[in-house]
């Protein structure tokens, strides 16, 4: 659906089709404000709080009411946006967006061949901010996501983020958006003195209340599966959950049970919740290869339970980049999350009761 047919909940309401003005068939009133939230990557009521704090609202509202944002209007806004991203406060970015646009404005009529007096360039106020994230090649989401992390736009940041989980599902949400973003953050971070460690916190903090918000409650303890559940846990001293909550997320939505136990989980209790689960599988994720720990992991692997004669052991998958160059025969190492969905959907299926082999 082409974004300008599309409207924002709280300021616009479609008219009955017979008392549509014609210029907005023809599309010349403009983008309503979701269809522009949705192009600057910013939230509706930002656009609405900019508009009352600082003017810089629509010139133009269809019948007195409903907003209509014209190109001059979206112009303004993008400066308005630019300037914010960079670091520059609010109120400052808003004066300039305005004289930027007031320079740029045509003549008005009955000024032809009057000579214009000469533009004098807008210089847009210096910050300390190190400007816009290095993306590259990503989805358009990513972009939106970007300038919406880096203003500190968290309304518009966890919409954009739920939003494209309810597009595109938890894995390529996952893969194609919130990573590649993420990434983004941290390259910028590193690369510019320790700055841009809010817009990394702020990032992850939404990313994980997305990815929770949409993680599949656990079954009751009377409705437990008949196959153990996925043991999710990062290796002691590990604090990076972020990759476990995606797969804890697209597991759930695949229906598969998961016990999900989070950061830097103690050895002795990664070991007894084992032999207390009876898991199917188990992913230990090391971000750094300081904290994988090879003896652990095959520890875990060997782990049995059940009666004599039909004992079982789970199948260790071992996620994250702290496990590349290891040796492991026998532990799985995923090379991304659709790979870890796959190997553990398999594993489900082999040893669910009735399940093809």
């Amino acid at each position: 659906m082409d974004e300008t047919d599309e409207t924002d909940e709280t300021d616009e309401r479609r008219e009955p089709e017979e008392r549509v003005d014609p210029a907005s068939r023809s599309g010349e009133a403009g983008l309503t404000t979701g269809a522009l939230a949705r192009r600057l990557g910013v939230s509706p009521t930002t656009l609405r709080s900019w508009d009352r704090r600082y003017g810089i609202g629509p010139a133009v509202r269809a019948d007195g009411r409903h907003r209509r944002w014209t190109p001059q209007d979206v112009e303004m806004l993008e400066t308005m946006c630019r300037l914010t991203s960079a670091g520059v406060p609010p109120a400052e970015a808003a004066r300039t967006a305005q004289e930027t646009a007031a320079t740029a404005a045509p003549a008005a009529p009955g000024t032809a061949g009057v000579a214009a007096p000469p533009r004098q360039p807008v210089v847009a106020p210096r910050s300390r901010a190190g400007g816009t994230l290095p993306l590259g090649d990503v989805r358009q989401e990513c972009r939106g996501l970007a300038r919406a992390a880096v203003r500190l736009d968290a309304p518009a940041v966890e919409e954009q983020l739920s939003a494209a989980v309810e597009e595109h599902g938890v894995a390529v949400a996952w893969q194609e958006v919130m990573v590649p973003t993420l990434h983004a953050v941290g390259r910028k971070w590193a690369s510019s003195g320790d700055r841009y460690v809010e817009v990394e916190h702020l990032l992850s903090w939404h990313v994980s209340t997305v990815l929770r918000r949409c993680t599949r409650p656990a079954a009751p303890a009377g409705d437990a599966p008949v196959t153990g559940p996925v043991i999710l846990a990062c290796v002691p001293g590990e604090q990076h959950t972020l990759p476990l909550e995606a797969l804890n997320a697209a597991l759930g939505e695949r229906g598969l049970p998961t016990r999900m136990f989070g950061a830097a989980v103690p050895a002795e209790a990664l070991a007894a919740a084992v032999q207390r689960l009876g898991p199917a599988a188990v992913v230990l994720w090391a971000q750094a290869r300081s904290t994988a720990s090879l003896p652990l992991a095959r520890y875990v692997a060997a782990a049995q339970w059940g009666v004599k004669g039909a004992r079982r052991q789970p199948l260790v998958l071992l996620g994250g980049p702290g496990w590349a160059g290891r040796r492991a025969p026998g532990l799985p190492r995923p090379n991304s999350l659709h790979e870890a969905l796959d190997t553990l959907s398999a594993v489900h299926a082999a040893a669910t009761p009735g399940e093809p082999r």
